[in-house]
């Protein structure tokens, strides 16, 4: 499948945001160190463009790395409005940006509606109120609940973001956040381990023994309960884990804590083997002709787990099983063909997630 939609970033790192939340390195996160300037806003969209295919059929600008709204009114608007100006010329189709729940209130609304913002993302991080004190985030719960529901009474399009393994969590306290995150019935997610950046409070916190992050095993397990959550509701997933950089890598700035540049694929692993072996189970396969599997291209790698994993899991949960798995570009990106003899049948993975509690 051609990728069509197209990102232009903007980094404003901790320009909006008077808080230190134990976990940010905004800088290092982002690897970007100096500000945008809204002069730039157009030049680079007009880069961007440049390197994009003749059909992009969506573009769209994402001021991201900081707490948007929080910044100057005056500011805001200069980079609002060159980035409305793009719109109307037809360099984006989209407007974007992220900020905190507490830095949403009627007068920045009715700002983002006067330059046609389409989607506003919040840091969410978690819904239980002893964690965001622990990780010193400076907003509770129900400022979440009631940024939400307005910034969906004024018809944006809603996303929020959430962390696992800050300060004080623990796997239920996650799971409650998913299903609060869930009532809110955003457009998108993202879902993000912490990790312990090196000049943050959490590595004082790591290093005095007062933080022990997850290990990557106990991440990924956490993240596909969450996930499958997600998956149920019809609310897409559209990042998990940070984006690997020069200083977001194993021997970079990270460090402790659940990192891997793969972290996602990890994840959607897990999925589809529990997806697999709810199947094989329900379905009563003949060990003794073998299965073959047949996916999508873009999702061989992950049935087939990083390393192999998968088919060796599946091999040892079922002892003398002979297992092939092939490619079929005519199958969609989330369906699985099984070859069991004479019998043959396909599952998509995603509905089955669903249908498993």
């Amino acid at each position: 499948m051609t990728k069509t939609h197209f990102i232009v970033p903007f980094f404003i790192p901790h320009v909006g945001c008077p808080h230190d939340c134990v976990f940010c390195s905004q800088g290092k996160i982002t690897g970007k160190e100096r500000p945008v300037l809204p002069e730039e806003v157009i030049p680079i969209i007009r880069e961007y463009r440049a390197t994009f295919p003749r059909n992009a059929r969506m573009v769209e600008a994402a001021f991201f790395g900081g707490s948007f709204t929080g910044i100057p009114a005056p500011l805001q608007t200069a980079f609002l409005k060159e980035a409305y100006l793009a719109k109307k010329e037809g360099l984006i189709d989209r407007i974007r940006l992220s900020t905190r729940p507490d830095y949403i209130d009627q007068e920045v609304l009715e700002r983002l509606s006067e330059f046609r913002v389409d989607t506003i993302e919040l840091g969410v991080q978690s819904m239980s109120d002893e964690v965001l004190k622990k990780s010193a985030r400076g907003h509770s719960s129900a400022d979440v609940v009631q940024a939400s529901r307005k910034i969906r009474e004024y018809g944006f399009r809603l996303g929020l973001q959430m962390m696992v393994g800050l300060p004080g969590s623990r796997p239920d306290t996650e799971v409650q956040t998913a299903s609060g995150i869930c009532a809110l019935k955003p457009d998108f997610v993202r879902i993000y381990p912490t990790l312990v950046i090196r000049g943050t409070a959490l590595e004082t916190m790591y290093k005095k023994g007062m933080y022990k992050p997850p290990s990557l095993e106990e991440a990924v397990d956490l993240c596909a309960v969450l996930a499958a959550m997600f998956i149920r509701e019809n609310i897409a997933i559209i990042r998990m884990g940070l984006q690997p950089t020069e200083l977001i890598s194993e021997g970079g700035e990270v460090v402790a804590g659940p990192f891997h540049p793969s972290f996602r694929q990890l994840v959607d692993s897990r999925l589809v083997l529990r997806a697999v072996k709810w199947i094989l189970d329900q379905r009563g396969m003949d060990p003794e002709v073998g299965i073959v599997m047949e996916t999508n291209p873009k999702l061989l790698s992950t049935l087939k787990g990083i390393g192999k994993e998968n088919i060796k899991a599946l091999e040892r949960e079922y002892p003398g099983l002979e297992i092939k798995v092939l490619k079929n570009k005519d199958l969609g990106r989330s369906e699985i063909r099984f070859i069991n003899g004479k019998r043959m049948f396909e599952a998509d993975y995603r509905q089955v997630i669903k249908s498993i509690k």
